[in-house]
């Protein structure tokens, strides 16, 4: 068997079949050719050679070099990924990732920021915004519309102006595997959007930009690590601490909960497959709940 062969046949697989982004597609053939590179040459060519006894000493190997549990579950995930689809296309016999056990990777409470910091973090964003400088209304209206929408920072970063419902207070992001949803904003979200339409964009805009909604300041589209560096920064100095996107991501989540919003509408909002994966927030709230009660309640 040829595995480079298969590896790039599989690449293509999760990219089209799948629909897994370039970011989650790169970081599964990273962990795969981990594995392989780990094989000799005569296991590489043989009619089987990826066994159990393989795997379980690659995992091994792994603990030795001293990756964390959540990197290695993670790579033994991708390797049980590539090992099912080698039998289901007939290139295996038989898929031994189904008995190989991986470490469950600890799970840690996402980070939350809080109201209070929050208002801080608009409070600076709008003085910045006070002069229509492009820029900052361009910052202001990207932070508003990732809490107020609970999106991905990449969703956000991909939206086209016609994926815009200006009357209704609604986007279409694509999320993972190339799904699409709607997530509504508010009304200060709406204001600073309109803003930037009317007085940063038109200022911005260049013909690289064609239909991205948020454009840099070379008129191009705005990218990811440009948002992730934004948030980091506003977020850095308050009580949240080094945080990226997501946290705002996490923030609008458990607050929506905490304000009594259905844990079915939070997973539509997010975009989550499963509740379970919404349900972390529901473990967010009731810690909140048992640190305030702890603070509080005189006889806690």
């Amino acid at each position: 068997m040829d595995l480079k062969a298969a590896l790039a046949d599989f690449k293509v697989y999760l990219a089209t079949v799948r629909g897994y982004s370039p970011n989650t597609v790169k970081a599964y053939v990273t962990d795969i050719d981990d594995f392989l590179s780990a094989l000799s040459p005569a296991e590489m060519q043989s009619e089987e050679p990826i066994t159990l006894i393989v795997l379980r000493d690659w995992l091994y190997s792994l603990t030795e070099r001293g990756l964390t549990m959540a990197s290695i579950a993670r790579k033994s995930a991708a390797i049980r990924s590539f090992t099912a689809w080698l039998e289901k296309t007939g290139q295996a016999k038989t898929d031994p990732g189904l008995r190989l056990r991986s470490p469950k990777a600890t799970k840690t409470l996402p980070k939350v920021v809080s109201r209070a910091s929050l208002q801080q973090v608009f409070e600076i964003l709008e003085a910045r915004a006070a002069e229509d400088d492009p820029v900052a209304l361009r910052d202001l209206v990207t932070v508003e519309l990732l809490y107020a929408s609970g999106a991905r920072v990449s969703e956000i970063a991909g939206l086209d102006l016609e994926h815009v419902d200006y009357s209704r207070n609604l986007l279409r992001v694509t999320g993972k595997g190339s799904k699409q949803r709607m997530v509504p904003f508010g009304q200060p979200a709406a204001e600073a959007l309109n803003r930037y339409i009317r007085v940063a964009r038109p200022a911005m805009q260049t013909e690289a930009s064609r239909n991205a909604l948020l454009l840099n300041h070379r008129g191009g589209r705005v990218g990811v690590r440009q948002i992730y560096a934004l948030v980091a920064g506003l977020l850095a100095d308050t009580s949240t601490g080094a945080a990226g996107p997501h946290a705002l991501r996490h923030s609008a989540a458990t607050h929506l909960l905490d304000g009594g919003a259905d844990l079915r509408a939070v997973q539509e909002l997010l975009g989550h497959a499963s509740l379970g994966t919404t349900q972390i927030y529901t473990h967010v709230s009731i810690e909140r709940l048992k640190s305030g009660y702890q603070n509080a309640h005189p006889r806690a």
